[in-house]
């Protein structure tokens, strides 16, 4: 009977010592700077939320990467996306408005990255894009970058677009699919034009590139592959109507 009272006694002694120790140390650790810290941190990903719980920002590795049947603020994300690291922004409304990712990797013909920071219209797609991509296949390589600005559809929605897609995607006949886009373009529901773009082209070429409303080119200012700095002028067909140098 004694051995167990001070078996108990001991218990109790123990459960208060550790008791004690352990508020000690939690309130040495987390308020003797205000917030804890940290040297380094390994995470898959980490989510920006308000106090409401509105996902404001995702810092994710790839296979955390949002897309297909996931949903973020109640509202679904691109199916068909390409998981990718980087991140994704969200505005007050848990909107996505933008994000940055990147990827690249070798493959059995040479190599593909790239490198994409991208702003939205509200509840819409991209606007303005920084844009970086490399490929090679063989002993031939491809590098472009470029700062791209460009219009919507001013009645675009996300959801909508989703939902337009996929209707699209489930039409087999190419002449109807193409159809049926340009009823929806008419309508401002999708679609997009280029109307600047700055930096490198695919052709080589350096320079800045203005587009009109409907997206064909309308002056460039560059100076092409073989160092030649050329300022030229179209009209809505293509050709040229006034160079410099001639």
């Amino acid at each position: 009977m004694e051995n167990t009272k001070r078996e108990l006694n001991f218990l109790r002694i123990w459960t208060l010592c550790s008791m004690t120790i352990f508020v000690l140390i939690t309130i040495y650790g987390f308020n003797k700077s205000g917030n804890p810290t940290f040297n380094t941190i390994d995470v898959q990903r980490i989510n920006i939320v308000e106090p409401d719980g509105t996902v404001k920002m995702i810092i994710t590795n790839v296979d955390q990467f949002p897309n297909g049947m996931d949903t973020i603020n109640g509202r679904s994300t691109n199916v068909n996306r390409k998981k990718r690291s980087g991140m994704l922004f969200f505005n007050e409304d848990g909107i996505e408005c933008g994000g940055f990712i990147y990827d690249g990797s070798k493959n059995e013909n040479g190599h593909s990255s790239g490198l994409s920071l991208t702003y939205d219209q509200y509840d819409g797609d991209q606007v303005m894009q920084l844009l970086t991509t490399d490929t090679k296949k063989g002993d031939k390589r491809t590098v472009s970058s470029t700062l791209m600005f460009q219009d919507r559809a001013v009645n675009e929605s996300q959801e909508g677009m989703r939902e337009i897609m996929n209707e699209l995607n489930s039409i087999t006949d190419p002449k109807l699919r193409r159809a049926r886009y340009k009823e929806y373009e008419q309508k401002q529901f999708i679609g997009s034009k280029p109307r600047i773009m700055l930096g490198k082209s695919k052709s080589n070429n350096n320079g800045l590139f203005l587009f009109d409303q409907d997206g064909k080119a309308k002056a460039m200012f560059y100076v092409d592959g073989n160092n030649n700095a050329k300022l030229e002028f179209y009209d809505d067909n293509g050709e040229i109507t006034a160079s410099f140098p001639k």
